[in-house]
């Protein structure tokens, strides 16, 4: 019996299930195999009706038949099994792994997702650039990995400030920095002088919708995509104070999956909330009878070490509450305290004798005219306006007074050791205003304690936010204000290696942090760059009134310096083969290639390279690139082939802590 007969044998026996062939009549692989490790009794039977498959794929046991969903699973990924044109070339040439089998099913892993302990590199450069994930978000097993990860040479240094562009003459950890290039290899370059030194992480990552701007995950499945987080969140982690804190901001397509991967990256001992925010008003959507409106995005927080971080801010102002709706009358003796509605206080110092009189004079206006002024009344007078409730875990002696204080027309006061007087008062306790005003942005503010759903930021009019806009991918400047108030102190280091816009960076400048940006695509007039020499200049949109933002300041801007990520781009932007064949004499001539590739016998197979597709032609165009060689890795900067400045070279001693 031959392998390919057996294959032949599958493919017909499940060629008629939908389940498991398109529409177009092509055997979905993966369906397959996900079938196989669910033991899905419809594909079990299936497999039963058939004498070879049965043979091959089980055995008997005590009389009973065990199924070998390991070994179903390498033949059916095998690349004999409906092979494309595109893989009977690579296997004609010799680019495939060792056995015909596909790296990620060749690792065992402790978490049941494949690729776990593989490398996703993953890259975009452009935020339109639509990709195909499978000839770029590429898989690199742990055994082809040497000098990937490495410290990367830096380039095209940059200094700006409110006098415009300058060159670098040093680098130090107090210069803000942006760095250009691909996130993962850019924190690992972070590591050896950023290890153990920021303070705060927050990143908006792709959501892994197929719809959000960031396109490179537009065919991201959970496996994949949790290995892109997950290479990222390992080397973050390392950089990390103990006492830092990272928030990883998704909406619910990835929520479970992201919650469990950082159990398992940061601990789940070390997870302090999953905060849940308002993004929109469901007023806004005008779809008859849709369901429930998606109007909620979520926030992860971790620590690094839960008992080592401390809370620097966790209240938020909030509207008036009209509970306090009385207004004290002090005198010394407490006998001799009255209390009037706050509202018939506010009436009599509008001159009214009374409510209808108001309402006469004002008609319906009257009732927000008053509720205006009731407020600020409110705020004017906190430390005189109360509400009576049930005090927190009261005592025996404390309820003994609070019944005996029903029957009065004044409060009891209960003195405390190390602690104000509680007063009783109508069979329940005094509440003052005041206890509810805090500081915030140099104003007096009610507050109240932060709480894990987040409801009172606006996302409205945020698109002009610092001068740049970023369709689906913005976030409001008072969210990351939030954020950096929570787990923050001035002057320290805020990283963002999902850059975007630069909200993050842009926040964290006004408010006088040091921050560390890492971004790889092209935004145009919408970039990060554009953002933060508007901050520098005196933007005045989002929190800059807040602050009280008047420019002022500097940031570094370098870029990781490209090796073969110079042809991988142009790879990317070709549209016709002629300009792919050009390239890969190129690729030949100066380029690094992978230890798979035969130059040879590729010439050989001349022909079946012709008539590949241009798609296909870009797939293994990159998949003949050394990956390991993307970038420059920093021990290589002497190299005379890559052409590195000698003020360049300085500036990446001085980075690295060589000089």
């Amino acid at each position: 019996m031959s392998n390919l007969s057996l294959f032949q044998e599958l493919e017909e026996l499940l060629r008629p299930h939908s389940q498991y062939t398109s529409e177009d009549g092509v055997m979905l692989k993966n369906s397959i195999v996900e079938a196989a490790l669910q033991l899905r009794p419809d594909l079990l039977k299936l497999i039963l009706t058939n004498e070879k498959l049965k043979t091959n794929f089980f055995t008997e046991v005590e009389g009973m038949l065990v199924f070998d969903k390991v070994r179903f699973q390498k033949f059916v990924m095998n690349k004999r099994f409906l092979p494309d044109s595109y893989t009977s070339f690579k296997n004609k040439i010799g680019l495939t792994t060792d056995e015909g089998d596909f790296l990620a099913e060749s690792r065992e892993v402790v978490l049941s997702w494949p690729y776990k302990d593989c490398v996703l590199e993953g890259g975009q450069t452009k935020e339109d650039a639509k990709r195909n994930e499978v000839f770029w978000n590429e898989i690199l097993a742990p055994d082809e990995i040497n000098r990937l990860t490495e410290p990367k040479a830096l380039t095209n240094f940059k200094k700006f400030n409110a006098d415009g562009e300058h060159n670098v003459e040093s680098i130090s950890k107090a210069d803000n920095l942006i760095i250009k290039g691909n996130n993962l290899l850019a924190l690992h370059s972070l590591k050896k002088t950023y290890a153990g030194q920021v303070k705060l992480i927050y990143i908006d990552p792709p959501y892994n919708t197929g719809s959000d701007s960031f396109m490179y995950n537009d065919s991201f499945n959970h496996s994949t995509w949790l290995t892109f987080m997950r290479n990222r969140l390992e080397i973050a982690k390392q950089l990390l104070r103990t006492d830092g804190a990272i928030f990883v901001h998704i909406d619910h397509h990835e929520l479970g999956y992201v919650n469990i991967l950082m159990n398992d990256v940061f601990g789940i001992e070390n997870k302090v909330q999953v905060i849940s925010v308002k993004t929109a008003s469901p007023a806004g959507f005008k779809t008859v009878n849709p369901g429930p409106i998606d109007v909620t995005e979520y926030i992860l927080f971790y620590t690094k070490n839960k008992p080592s971080f401390n809370f620097v801010k966790s209240f938020v102002p909030v509207p008036y509450n009209s509970n306090y709706n009385l207004f004290l009358e002090k005198t010394e003796d407490t006998k001799d305290w009255k209390f009037i509605p706050i509202k018939e206080k506010v009436i009599s110092n509008a001159g009214f004798k009374s409510e209808k009189e108001a309402k006469q004079k004002y008609g319906e206006l009257w009732n927000s005219i008053s509720k205006v002024m009731i407020e600020d009344f409110a705020y004017q007078n906190a430390d005189r306006v109360v509400s009576i409730r049930d005090p927190h875990k009261p005592t025996e002696k404390v309820k003994e007074l609070m019944r005996e204080s029903r029957s009065l027309d004044y409060p009891i006061v209960f003195e405390r050791e190390n602690s104000s007087p509680m007063y009783l008062y109508k069979g329940g306790s005094l509440a003052f205003y005041s206890n509810k005003m805090q500081t915030i942005d140099g104003k007096q503010e009610v507050t109240e304690l932060l709480t894990d759903f987040w409801n009172h930021i606006s996302w409205a009019g945020i698109g002009n936010e610092g001068g740049v806009k970023l369709k689906n991918g913005k976030k409001p400047e008072k969210l990351i204000k939030q954020i950096i108030e929570l787990a923050t102190n001035e002057n320290d280091i805020i990283l963002d290696y999902h850059l975007g816009s630069g909200t993050t960076a842009a926040v964290a400048h006004k408010m006088g942090r040091l921050f560390i940006g890492i971004e790889q695509m092209d935004y145009g007039d919408n970039d990060s760059l554009i953002r933060l020499k508007n901050v520098i200049n005196g933007d005045s949109t989002g929190i800059s009134k807040a602050v009280n933002w008047q420019g002022g300041g500097s940031f570094v801007y370098c870029e990781l310096a490209k090796a073969n990520q110079e042809f991988a781009d142009k790879i990317l932007t070709s549209e016709n083969k002629d300009e792919l064949s050009s390239i890969w004499k190129q690729m030949q001539e100066t380029g690094f290639l992978s230890w798979k590739v035969n130059p040879k016998a590729i010439n050989e197979n001349a022909e079946d390279f012709a008539s590949l597709s241009v798609e296909d032609t870009q797939k293994f165009l990159l998949e003949a690139l050394d990956k390991n060689l993307l970038y420059i890795p920093y021990s290589e900067i002497d190299n005379q082939e890559f052409g590195i400045s000698e003020e360049d070279k300085q500036l990446n001693a001085k980075f690295y802590g060589k000089a």
